[in-house]
Formats: structure tokens, sequence, C-alpha cells
């Protein structure tokens, strides 16, 4: 269990919250609107009503106790800087602050943040990779050039088994899990045995991938 402090409950923040009580931290959570406070108290004892931009707020929650500190304001850039170079001063272990553009992050990297996030972008890029190309069901991006993607299997490839298929020396990508009725099963060697319908969670190359997602398409016609 980690300790997390969570500043600003928009709807990142609140989301963000829920998430990580979920998955078993302790969350503390503060905004300066008592009634958004007022309402999520219900849930998370640990909460707290103030202007984070006052450095005696910040001061009074003890920020160096927190495993992490995210800073998940809205839209006042001002406040997201003054708020997590106040973290990073008053002793923060690890500062994760939001970002609306780029010129945001550049000065959130210089003044302590140690971790910036684009929500909207990452959001926007996902989106744009997933309904851009053929048969994408999702998609993380690991570098600018690898990622993982879950794709259908080619027809062709029901009642085989990964090695004969043969996916790392046809298709230049790698399989680390398939698919099927929604249940994701991890693979561990080449003896997996594909039925019609499965999907394949895949690393490799965006423009491999591309490749053979493509091609899933021209063979289910």
């Amino acid at each position: 269990m980690k300790s997390i402090l969570i500043i600003g409950m928009g709807t990142l923040g609140e989301h963000l919250a829920f998430k990580m009580q979920e998955l078993g931290n302790d969350v503390m959570i503060v905004d300066k609107n008592e009634e958004r406070i007022q309402e999520l108290s219900v849930r998370f004892k640990n909460s707290f009503v103030g202007d984070c931009v006052n450095e005696g707020v910040l001061r009074s929650l003890g920020v160096n106790n927190f495993d992490y500190c995210f800073v998940a304001v809205g839209e006042n850039s001002y406040a997201s800087l003054e708020i997590t170079s106040m973290l990073k001063e008053l002793g923060a272990k690890y500062v994760i602050s939001k970002a609306k553009r780029v010129r945001q992050a550049e000065f959130l990297k210089r003044i302590g943040a140690d971790e910036v996030f684009f929500p909207e972008r990452e959001i926007a890029e996902k989106l744009a990779v997933r309904y851009n190309a053929t048969n994408i069901f999702d998609y993380i991006e690991l570098t600018g050039e690898y990622s993982i993607f879950e794709i259908p299997i080619l027809p062709g490839w029901a009642g085989k088994n990964i090695q004969e298929i043969d996916v790392r020396r046809m298709y230049n990508i790698n399989i680390i899990a398939v698919k099927r009725c929604q249940i994701l099963t991890p693979v561990s060697d080449g003896t997996y045995v594909f039925e019609q319908g499965d999907h394949i969670v895949v690393i490799g190359k965006s423009s491999d991938v591309f490749r053979l997602s493509a091609k899933t398409e021209k063979e289910s016609f």
C-alpha cells in the first residue's frame, strides 16, 4: 500500500483518487472547493479543503510523508507551476503533474516535477492510432517506435499454434498474450492453438503491426 496525495478534484483527480483507493492505497484528496470536498468526503476519510497555492496549506499536509503527490489542477497553469515548485521545496518524494501544453510541461520539469503527463494528448493519440489503422482494438505506446497492440488473428490462423505460424519470423512481432471471450491468457510458449475470434496482444514496431492488422481485414473478406 502506498500513500497518495491528490491535489485538484476535477474529473481527472476524482477518477485517479477512486482508482488509487480501489487498488488498496491510502489516498488523501485536496481541493479549494468546499462543496466538492464535502461530496467526496463520504468516500475519502482523508480530505482537506484548501488552496494549495498557499504555502501554509501545503506545509500543513505534511507532503514529505506521501509516496506520490499528484498535481491534477484544472485550467490554471500558474497554480500547477506554483504547487509543483512548493511541493519539491517542502520535500515531496515524487511529484507527478498534469500539463495541457508542451511549454507548460517544460516549465514543470524545470521546477522539479519528477513526471509530467498529458491526459488529453495521450487520449487523442491513442484514439488516432486506433481509428486510423485497421483492426486496432487497443494500443499502448512504449517508445516512439515500439508499442503494444491488441489485434484480431488472421482467419487462416484458426486451428494452428503459435509455433506453426512463426509470427516472430513472418511478421517481426512478438505475441505476449491471447484474448478469448474477454479472458486474457499470457503466452509462455508456442503451443497455444488459436480459435476463430481470438485476439492477440503483441509487441513490436508500430509499422510492422499496422501491416499485419491491414492483412487481417483483407483476409476477412
